[in-house]
């Protein structure tokens, strides 16, 4: 597993990315939370420079592989930050390791779960979530056109222009054109179901979190606005929100500086 690391002390935070996205996706926050954390951020299993097994897609096997890299650095509490997949992944982790956790931070998905019938695809807004659980089809098309297919998302998801701009997307394509990456990216969203059902098992079993919980959304274009919060609420019992008006789903490129106004005192708060 690849990842990024800075800062140091024992107040860790993880830093969970997105598709299509990689730890990459968090260069501007990083620098916000060294000065009085470690900050962990590494790329999910198949994503970025990390490895890409044939299987292993679901959240709970994503998840083992975070709290195993936890492990190997001998870190036992931290608080934990997710976008997009990330969330999701995050959220998992939680579930697995609740006592291990301190915080809990959302940002911009809603979670499996959390029992809604009408799904996370935003009534078909989110039309690639169906089109990326095709079975090969997608590999197919996308195979040397991933320049293309990836730079329409980060164009049309995000409200603030630049917010991924040639190098961001130069970087992204290097890691993104790698032999499995599509595929692996494409699997996400192919376990989807078995995803669900574990995170409803343990809910079910263990009842909402109760870990302190952040959620943070854009309010425009494609951000997901107050759904993310209402999901969330669904599966956790101390929640607070907060919308950036202005922005879209690439909240972390597009608004680091107001996702970190709101990120660094909840990640700094005690428990």
């Amino acid at each position: 597993m690849h990842y990024l690391e800075a800062g140091r002390g024992s107040d860790v935070v993880l830093l969970l990315h997105g598709w299509p996205h990689t730890s990459h996706a968090w260069r501007h926050v990083i620098p916000k939370f060294e000065s009085r954390h470690r900050v962990l951020a590494p790329d999910m299993r198949g994503l970025g420079d990390s490895s890409r097994p044939a299987a292993g897609y679901d959240i709970k096997s994503v998840a083992s592989d975070i709290i195993e890299l936890l492990d190997q650095l001998g870190i036992e509490r931290f608080s934990i930050v997710g976008h997009d997949w990330g969330g999701p992944v995050a959220f998992a982790v939680c579930l697995l390791a609740r006592l291990r956790v301190r915080r809990f931070a959302v940002i911009d998905v809603v979670l499996p779960g959390d029992g809604r019938a009408a799904g996370g695809n935003q009534g078909g807004l989110r039309w690639h979530h169906a089109f990326h659980r095709t079975p090969d089809l997608p590999e197919a098309l996308t195979a040397g056109r991933e320049a293309a297919y990836l730079n329409w998302f980060y164009q049309e998801y995000s409200e603030r222009a630049g917010a991924v701009g040639a190098d961001d997307l130069a970087e992204y394509v290097r890691t993104y054109s790698q032999p499995g990456a599509m595929r692996a990216g494409f699997e996400y969203y192919r376990s989807v179901e078995q995803s669900n059902a574990f995170a409803s098992q343990m809910i079910a079993k263990h009842g909402k979190l109760r870990i302190p919980t952040l959620t943070v959304s854009g309010g425009a274009g494609r951000g997901r606005g107050p759904e993310v919060a209402e999901s969330v609420s669904l599966v956790a019992q101390n929640v607070t929100s907060h919308i950036i008006a202005d922005c879209g789903h690439l909240v972390p490129e597009e608004a680091p500086d107001e996702l970190s106004e709101v990120l660094v005192p909840f990640l700094g708060g005690s428990q």
